[in-house]
């Protein structure tokens, strides 16, 4: 019954996207299921290209609200969806505006950078958006003489800092799955596993990414698995989602997932990715509901961080204003 059920709700889904031009984009962290009825699956950066550049009327992200944000500051003619307005995330909550904007008031002269896991409203106070992808292209590109800021990953910036040599002052924030896994008991798993080759993501703890053969983003960890056909065993330290695409390049693959404390695997999920499911996903697509808005005080500043991201990361320069006078 449950498996006719799924079949009917991915039926209902592939018509309603035919029905209003939709089309569905979903993250690598998402639950199996959405992956694999999806149009497109990527990172946030991946994500926030093709929803800029489809011509479809109508993106539903299957992420977090934050991703979908991105989509309608760069499209903001098309409507943007969710599966579920509560699906937020730790680093948006750990950078509220107002501290946000404080911060930023303190070091005027300075450049800041901000993760794409950030609000509207702090994206609007930012001078520039990165993801872990194209963070070092959007470094590389600040001037020498400049003071940097950023946020609201430390353990990123850290990790960024320590690869590009820049120095840069850190907003104290963390992202609560890759702050869970445990340096000793990974430590122990590689012991176990002598051949496995250690995968991190850099949102990472310091103690985890020491002990990492590679550090990148998502789709830098999937295209890993799948293309180092020497190695067979992969201990990965993000969340679990990534295991599904990972598995399905390379079915043959020994996939452990790092541990916690405790020793604990394969339990390592963003709450907030996965609140959604396929009854929300065609539930929004019948509904159009819920709508993603962007408010108007925090667009213009908010796209103008975004549109230097995107122009950086295709080799273009950009203009950078002389202090924050906000």
């Amino acid at each position: 019954y449950q498996v006719a059920t799924m079949k009917s709700i991915e039926s209902e889904i592939q018509q309603l996207k035919k029905d209003h031009d939709a089309l569905l984009l979903a993250h690598f962290y998402e639950e199996g299921d959405i992956q694999d009825i999806a149009d497109e699956i990527g990172d946030s950066y991946f994500l926030a290209q093709r929803g800029q550049n489809s011509k479809a009327k109508v993106i539903l992200l299957a992420g977090v609200v934050f991703m979908a944000e991105s989509v309608k500051l760069l499209s903001p003619e098309k409507t943007v969806l969710v599966p579920d307005l509560a699906a937020g995330c730790s680093l948006v909550e750990m950078s509220p505006y107002d501290d946000y904007l404080a911060w930023r008031r303190a070091h005027p002269k300075a450049l800041c950078i901000t993760y794409i896991n950030s609000s509207v409203a702090v994206k609007s106070i930012s001078d520039v958006i990165c993801t872990s992808s194209n963070a070092e292209k959007i470094i590389a590109s600040i001037p020498a003489d400049r003071e940097v800021l950023f946020g609201p990953d430390r353990n990123l910036g850290s990790f960024l800092m320590k690869k590009t040599g820049r120095k840069m002052t850190m907003w104290p924030g963390s992202c609560q799955v890759h702050v869970l896994f445990s340096s000793r008991e990974l430590f122990l798993l590689k012991v176990k596993h002598p051949q496995a080759l250690v995968i991190a993501h850099p949102e990472c703890s310091e103690e985890i990414l020491k002990y990492s053969d590679v550090v990148g983003s998502t789709s830098r960890l999937l295209e890993e698995v799948t293309r180092n056909k020497s190695v067979n065993e992969f201990i990965v330290a993000t969340e679990t989602g990534i295991l599904h695409q990972m598995q399905k390049a390379r079915p043959e693959a020994l996939l452990i997932q790092a541990p916690m404390e405790g020793g604990s695997c394969g339990c390592n999920h963003c709450p907030f990715m996965k609140l959604n499911n396929l009854e929300k996903i065609r539930n929004s697509l019948r509904d159009l509901s819920p709508a993603v808005e962007v408010e108007e005080r925090f667009r213009e500043t908010a796209k103008l961080s975004l549109d230097r991201m995107m122009k950086i990361s295709r080799g273009e320069s950009v203009q950078w204003p002389s202090e924050f006078n906000q």
